[in-house]
C-alpha cells in the first residue's frame, strides 16, 4: 500500500519542480514569514520544503543563506517549521488513507507550523536567545540532478524502505514475543490517557516518532482498514505523529542547518504533547456528526474487536502475528 502511494506522488512532485511551481508557491509564503521574524526569501525554503522534503529544503537553504545571514534563533525557527510541515504530497495522503479528511490532515501540517514558528519567535525574541549569527556546521556541494539519476535515488531509496520496514518487523515480533510491548503499554499509559492516544494505537504511534510517519502511518492504515482501532484514536495518533515524527532522522538534519536542538526536538516535543493534549480533551465535547463531517471518514465508534485490556490487547497482538508468519 505504502509503494502504491509513494510513487504516484513522487513522480507528480517531480513533475511540479521541472514546471516550475514551487517559486510560485514560495511567493504566497513570503508574507507569512514576517509573521515568524524571518526573511521573505526563506519563503522558498519553506515551499520546496513542503512540496518535497526536508533533504531538498537544505539544499534551497544552503543555496540562499550566504545572502540572507541569518542568527541561531531564525535558522532554529525555520528548521522547526520545516519539522512540522515537509513532504506534505506524501505524508498527508498517508494521514487521509489512514481515514482523517483532507482538510483536517492539512491543517494537521500548515497550521500547527505556523503556530510552532510564531511561538518560537516570541520565545526567543522575548528571552533574547540565541540572537548571535548563524554558522554553517555544514555546506553540501549543488549538483543538478538529471532524471536518470533522480530515477535511480528514488530506487535506491525505495530498496532502503523495503530494508527497514522489513527489520522493523521482525523487530516487533520479536519484542511481542518477549512480551515488551505489554512492558511499554503499561509504562505508557499515564502519557497516553493524557494524550487521548489508547493503547491499541500505542506501539505504532511509537514507530511514527522514531522512524517517521511514512512507517507509523503505513502501520496505522493497515490496523484502521482492519477495524482494529477506532478512528478517535487514529486521528490523536496522526495529529502526534504530523507535528512530532522521525525524532532522531530529521532533528539532525535540522542540526545541520545549525539550528538548536531546542527548537528541534525538546520545544518540539512539548509543544505536540500540549497540543495532542488540548485538542482531544476539546474534541470530547464533539458530536458523532461533527467527527464524521469534518475530522474522520467512517464511523467514530469503538471497533468491536477492540481490547478492553493490556493482556488482551497483547492476546490479539500475537494472534495476529501468528496468522501473518
Amino acid at each position: 500500500m505504502l509503494f502504491k502511494l509513494m510513487v504516484p506522488v513522487l513522480i507528480v512532485v517531480r513533475v511540479l519542480e521541472e514546471l516550475g511551481a514551487i517559486p510560485v508557491i514560495a511567493r504566497v509564503l513570503e508574507p507569512l514569514m514576517t509573521l515568524v521574524g524571518l526573511p521573505e526569501a526563506m519563503g522558498l525554503v519553506l515551499a520546496t520544503n513542503l512540496i518535497t522534503n526536508i533533504y531538498a529544503g537544505l539544499m534551497v537553504f544552503f543555496q540562499l543563506v550566504p545572502d540572507y545571514p541569518m542568527t541561531v534563533a531564525q535558522v532554529s525557527i525555520l528548521g522547526g517549521m520545516m519539522l512540522v510541515a515537509h513532504s506534505l504530497p506524501l505524508e498527508v495522503r498517508i494521514v487521509q488513507i489512514a481515514g482523517v479528511r483532507l482538510i483536517a490532515a492539512l491543517i494537521m501540517r500548515l497550521v500547527t507550523a505556523l503556530i510552532f514558528g510564531v511561538l518560537l519567535f516570541h520565545i526567543y525574541d522575548f528571552f533574547n536567545w540565541l540572537q548571535h549569527p548563524a554558522e554553517l556546521v555544514w555546506q553540501p556541494e549543488v549538483q543538478q540532478v538529471t532524471l536518470s539519476a533522480w530515477v535511480w535515488q528514488q530506487l535506491q531509496s525505495f530498496a532502503m524502505i523495503v530494508l527497514v520496514i522489513a527489520s522493523l518487523i521482525s523487530l516487533l515480533r520479536f519484542l511481542r514475543w518477549i512480551h515488551v510491548e505489554r512492558l511499554m503499554i503499561f509504562l505508557l499509559k499515564p502519557v497516553l490517557r493524557l494524550l487521548g492516544i489508547r493503547p491499541e494505537a500505542a506501539s505504532l504511534t511509537i514507530v511514527g516518532m522514531t522512524l517517521g510517519l511514512s512507517f507509523g502511518g503505513g502501520l496505522l492504515i493497515e490496523e484502521s482498514r482492519k477495524g482494529h482501532i477506532n478512528k478517535k484514536d487514529i486521528f490523536a495518533a496522526m495529529l502526534l505523529l504530523s507535528v512530532c515524527h522521525s525524532l532522531i532522522e530529521d532533528t539532525l538534519l535540522i542540526m545541520v542547518m545549525g539550528a538548536d536542538i531546542s527548537a528541534a526536538l525538546w520545544f518540539r516535543l512539548i509543544f505536540s504533547l500540549t497540543l495532542v493534549a488540548v485538542v482531544t480533551r476539546a474534541l470530547r465535547y464533539a458530536s458523532d456528526t461533527f467527527w464524521q463531517t469534518y475530522l474522520v471518514t467512517g464511523t467514530v465508534s469503538a471497533p468491536h474487536s477492540a481490547p478492553t485490556d493490556i493482556a488482551a490487547e497483547t492476546s490479539t497482538i500475537n494472534h495476529e502475528v501468528a496468522e501473518r508468519g
